[in-house]
């Protein structure tokens, strides 16, 4: 029978040069015991620390990393063999048991994956062998709750970490403590009053308050081990540090019994192991579970009742590393620059609601005395309509339209400058206090380590260039290797965006079609609401091609950087990230930008109108303009989004997998598993969890939301209020779903977010720019201007509605679009409006473009060009005059580096010192000897007894 649990033993320093021991031949023998491997069966101990699965069977060891693999049981065969590995035939050759079936097909399948599973499992020796040379201890588990799995468990003695901190430059805290430099006495109180009245505010965990003292920080260095506070070894490096050491080790080393060289990140892929992942502390649930890091963040991040304090950042990246940290502070930034953005905004919109019944031009428009008879909709099927029946538009409108919306528009602008600024400032700190500066070097090693599928790829090439000619330098992959994958990346892009572009005209002509299938309705209450009807659905209908189409680009965003096989991880990422990006970008903002800058602009004029396909008339705005159906649009998208596949969807989809585990579970009884989840190990419990799939989906809905607060933003002034609602429910959704429902990440170093905040700055000058046009293009703000300063009789905006709206004499309609009913409105109409800068029917220049059409346009065009330079200008202001290194900051990183050269002045000047001291002891001991061994010279030579006695003594000597 297999062993519970079964110990690698690393080999001593002695046998570091003995090759390993055939596996094949231990196995075929049995358990053979080795000078180069000793494999002990342990019986587990019975102690409350290895119950949870945290440590080896000694109970003393912590498991640092742990690999998960598939087992491959079979009830005919015997477990037996090298490892306790349990899946190799006591029958050789494939011979079969006698009367056994002998089904030729069922034999050859099942040599087939025999063969696979021996193949698997050579390499996984191969490579477990490898990290034994490293001085790694591992440490395997078959007899577990989980079926068919198997797991390694890996540790790192301390010359192993003291070896690889070297190596990766980590930084450490050494004895060496400083006091931080404190501000003037006024900012001090300013500092001191500011962190009083927000107390309740912090959370509960150690670390929280500012510390006024602080760590020299220093690369780890075995030969300056006397620097740093290693009285207690075990808590030196904490499990972050070492899982991320494990993980260095674990992609270094490569197995080459494959045609190229596999790293862990090839045996992932290929299924050699299932899962590599660190472990968690222990459990976060429950009152009677001990406390640890997990359980904190459980209780003071990710629960929903402290959503109103700080997050624990210092403790987030003590957990779970610097990269997810800097995600988590950046969040918690943008979240709190969208409280004053949200407030602003709420002033704006209540400003619009405050003089809705001040607004000449909507009174004019619900005006019905004016008796405005509009021209028909649609051809046929709609009928003449009066102006007054848009009255709620048109005061709608204005809620949105109004001149503090342009002020608003400058608001976010400069909003967004000042949240850019305030982060990298932010950055900056947490790079000081995380001992993050000067980590370029150490990035750039990184950034210079090569992915395994580039590797294959170039040993690919490789093989194929070997007959032909000599190898005289390292292969590499070339623009020509990959001239095929960009191409079909420049048209698979393409292309996806022309299917967005298509999809939204099918809605186009959808909403043209059931507009006009709706005016035909002999319900009076239907034909009323033809406008409200159509918008909402085609919104709805958009809402959900979105959602779905997000899915889909994801996927192809990735496959299209897999087949370019990029060198890096980092150059993967950031693939990977610009083409999700533009896809999903495109995506959600296209049906918003055709309302914004499209719809109305080219459907001709009454007796010209321009067609789709020869029978479907362009929609037209509404009369108080398509401001209104943009922020509908705007908000319904931005809103279902957000509650749909950032909420419902982070929530939904892990409650639906418990549930089916739930009923899995059911078919057992409630005793059976209850006992089960008692006795099932740590790593066992994590790899039920979810794996860690990367921060880029976190990072997307964030910055398609940036773009829906500050794009559109004209438009829609409760967006920033909307989002800061979210994100304080996104905060807590993340905190929960990192702590209690996936894996354990394996931690990574990183000094900012990347790629993120090019993306962040690249929205952030378009949104400048998509504002100024939506003020004068989309919005009515240019020409009320143009009306009031140039063409007012009266210096206000009385008139403005009649001068906006042309006239049409309704006996020049093309044959067979005239209304079919036109006597709905009860009398004959001769003459209707539309809402054009045309001259009227009765000049000789009839249903040309007026003077009017010209000024106004010239108008929007200037405004667009003084707004956009403008507010650039004050954007680019606004960054010169806020330093991106805080003051000080910049001291406390001068006063460390001043501080670590006179660590090391005076520990050289110390060792001068023992050195002078030592040479001087050393000239005096030497001058005592040669004064004891030279004395008979300095008597006088008078008479012969002393050359006797001089000569006797030497002899003696």
């Amino acid at each position: 029978m297999m062993k519970r649990n079964e110990k690698y033993c690393t080999l001593p320093d002695k046998d570091k040069g003995v090759d390993i021991i055939n596996i094949k031949g231990i196995e075929d023998i049995g358990y053979v015991q080795s000078d180069s491997m000793i494999l002990n069966s342990l019986v587990p101990q019975r102690d409350s620390t290895y119950q949870q699965g945290l440590y080896f069977s000694d109970a003393k060891r912590r498991i640092d990393f742990i690999l998960a693999y598939h087992i491959k049981k079979h009830g005919s065969r015997k477990h037996g063999g090298r490892h306790g590995n349990n899946t190799i035939s006591s029958v050789k050759g494939g011979q079969q048991l006698p009367g056994k079936n002998t089904d030729p097909e069922i034999a050859a399948h099942d040599l087939t994956a025999d063969y696979h599973e021996d193949d698997k499992r050579l390499r996984r020796e191969e490579f477990e062998g490898r990290l034994m040379e490293t001085g790694l201890e591992l440490e395997k588990d078959e007899d577990t709750k989980t079926p068919g799995i198997g797991y390694v468990k890996i540790h790192a003695p301390w010359h192993v970490l003291c070896r690889e901190a070297e190596f990766m430059k980590l930084k450490m805290p050494t004895k060496k403590v400083y006091e931080v430099n404190q501000s003037s006495n006024f900012v001090e109180k300013i500092n001191a009053f500011i962190s009083k009245v927000t107390e309740p505010l912090h959370p509960n965990v150690d670390g929280a308050k500012v510390s006024n003292v602080k760590h020299l920080s220093y690369p780890f260095s075995r030969e300056k081990q006397h620097l740093f506070d290693l009285t207690d070894r075990e808590s030196f490096f904490d499990s972050k540090t070492r899982s991320t050491i494990v993980y260095e080790i674990l992609k270094r080393i490569t197995c080459t019994k494959a045609k190229y060289s596999m790293g862990i990140t090839s045996l992932l892929a290929n299924g050699v192991y299932t899962a590599a992942y660190p472990l968690h502390d222990g459990d976060c649930e429950g009152d009677d579970t001990e406390q640890n890091d997990r359980k904190v963040l459980w209780e003071e991040w990710a629960s929903y009742s402290v959503f109103y304090k700080y997050q624990p950042i210092n403790l987030v990246r003590k957990y779970f590393g610097e990269k997810i940290g800097l995600y988590f502070a950046w969040l918690g930034v943008y979240t709190q620059m969208l409280i004053p953005a949200s407030v602003v905004g709420i002033i704006v919109f209540l400003y619009g609601c405050a003089t809705v019944d001040d607004d000449i031009p909507s009174m004019e428009m619900c005006d019905e005395r004016n008796n405005i008879t509009m021209c028909p909709l649609c051809d046929k099927t709609c009928s003449y309509w009066k102006l007054s029946t848009a009255c709620a538009t048109a005061r709608a409108s204005h809620l949105f339209d109004n001149p503090a919306t342009v002020f608003f528009s400058i608001f976010m602008a400069l909003w967004a400058a000042m949240f850019m600024e305030h982060w990298k400032r932010r950055q900056m700190r947490l790079n000081y206090k995380w001992d993050l500066t000067g980590f370029e070097e150490e990035e750039e090693a990184v950034k210079a380590h090569p992915r395994a599928e580039y590797e294959a790829k170039v040993m690919q090439k490789s093989m194929r260039k070997e007959h032909k000619v000599k190898k005289t330098e390292k292969e590499k992959l070339t623009w020509r290797d990959r001239l095929p994958a960009y191409t079909t990346n420049i048209v698979m892009i393409l292309f996806m965006i022309g299917l967005t572009f298509a999809i939204v005209f099918g809605v186009i002509l959808y909403r043209i079609s059931t507009a006009a299938a709706l005016a035909m309705s002999p319900n009076p209450t239907t034909r009323s609401n033809v406008r409200v009807t159509v918008t909402a659905t085609a919104v709805i209908i958009n809402l959900v091609v979105i959602l779905i189409l997000d899915e889909v680009y994801g996927s192809i965003a990735r496959w299209l950087t897999v087949i370019e096989v990029p060198k890096t991880d980092k150059s993967f990422e950031e693939r990977l990230i610009f083409k999700a990006f533009i896809l999903k970008f495109v995506n959600a903002f296209t049906p918003i930008i055709y309302v914004a800058f499209f719809k109305g602009r080219f459907v001709g004029r009454p007796g010209k109108y321009v067609y789709a396909f020869k029978s479907f008339r362009m929609e037209e705005c509404a009369p108080g303009g398509c401001l209104m159906e943009l922020c509908i649009q705007l908000s319904i998208i931005m809103l279902g989004k957000q509650l749909i596949q950032n909420n419902l969807f982070e929530i939904g989809i892990p409650k639906l997998k418990k549930l089916i585990r739930y009923i899995k579970s059911k078919r057992q009884s409630a005793q059976e598993e209850e006992e089960r989840e008692k006795k099932l190990q740590r790593y066992e419990t994590d790899y039920d969890l979810e794996p860690f799939v990367g921060l880029t989906p976190e990072y997307m809905e964030m910055m398609i939301q940036f773009g829906f607060v500050t794009l559109f933003v004209a438009s829609f002034p409760l967006a920033p209020l909307f989002a800061l609602l979210n994100n304080i429910i996104e905060i807590r959704l993340d905190a929960k779903k990192f702590v209690g429902e996936l894996r354990r990440p394996v931690a990574v170093r990183a000094k900012d977010i990347g790629i993120w905040y090019n993306i962040l700055r690249g929205v952030g000058k378009l949104a400048v720019i998509i504002n100024a046009f939506v003020i004068s293009f989309t919005s009515d703000f240019i020409p009320r201007l143009v009306y009031l300063y140039m063409y007012s009789p009266d210096g206000s905006m009385h008139g403005f509605i009649n001068q906006t709206l042309s006239y049409f004499n309704v006996s020049d309609f093309q044959a067979g679009t005239e209304p079919l009913d036109s006597l709905q409105l009860g009398f004959r109409v001769d003459v209707c409006r539309y809402k054009d800068y045309r001259e009227p029917p009765w000049t000789p220049d009839e249903y040309e473009i007026t003077k009017q059409f010209w000024s106004v346009l010239a108008a929007r065009l200037a405004f667009v060009i003084v707004f956009q330079n403008l507010v650039m200008f004050m954007s680019d202001f606004v960054d010169w005059m806020i330093p991106d290194i805080p003051k000080d900051i910049s001291e406390q990183i001068h006063k460390e580096k001043v501080l670590m050269v006179d660590l090391f002045m005076k520990e050289e000047q110390g060792k001068l010192q023992m050195l002078e001291t030592l040479l001087a002891k050393t000239k005096e001991g030497k001058g005592t000897e040669n004064c004891n061994n030279h004395s008979p010279y300095s008597r006088p030579r008078s008479h012969k007894g002393s050359t006797t006695s001089l000569h006797s003594q030497n002899d003696d000597a």
